[in-house]
């Protein structure tokens, strides 16, 4: 857990057994004998990143169709990705990220692209975690009544 709680008699913990974090996992497959991951063999599930600097901007921007959507003029791309919305999991906890930014557009698809970890060291992939990708639309339905 990444943060400590901390109650009236200014007494602060780590964690407790009913917290939850979530963190982008890597695509490495989970062995069929290990329900739970903790410890050292952690770090082969939880993505890791680089935080960046440049003189411009960056965006992430999406078609809400199944073709890949052009850069604005004037800008270059920098990778190609499946939208990413948001994620949830036990007791509909969860967490999103502006469409914009460039944390919304993931380079590879997984149904479940995030690991849960409890408050008591153990982290899965657990059955009752969704996560929310943004859907591609044929733009000739769009605004057709379903009924």
């Amino acid at each position: 857990m990444p943060f400590l709680f901390c109650n009236t008699d200014n007494t602060c913990r780590y964690a407790s057994r009913n917290d939850y974090s979530y963190w982008l996992s890597t695509d490495k497959p989970l062995p069929g004998s290990m329900p739970l991951i903790s410890g050292d063999s952690l770090k082969d599930y939880i993505s890791r990143c680089s935080v960046c600097e440049a003189r411009a901007n960056v965006i992430s921007v999406h078609s809400q169709t199944s073709e890949i959507p052009a850069c604005p003029s004037g800008w270059d791309p920098l990778w190609l990705g499946y939208s990413f919305v948001m994620e949830t999991g036990v007791g509909a906890e969860g967490s999103g990220q502006p469409l914009a930014s460039p944390g919304s557009c993931l380079q590879n698809f997984r149904k479940i692209p995030f690991i849960e970890c409890h408050g008591r060291g153990t982290c899965n992939y657990y059955t009752d975690s969704y996560s929310y990708w943004l859907a591609a639309l044929n733009p000739n339905d769009m605004f057709r009544y379903l009924s």
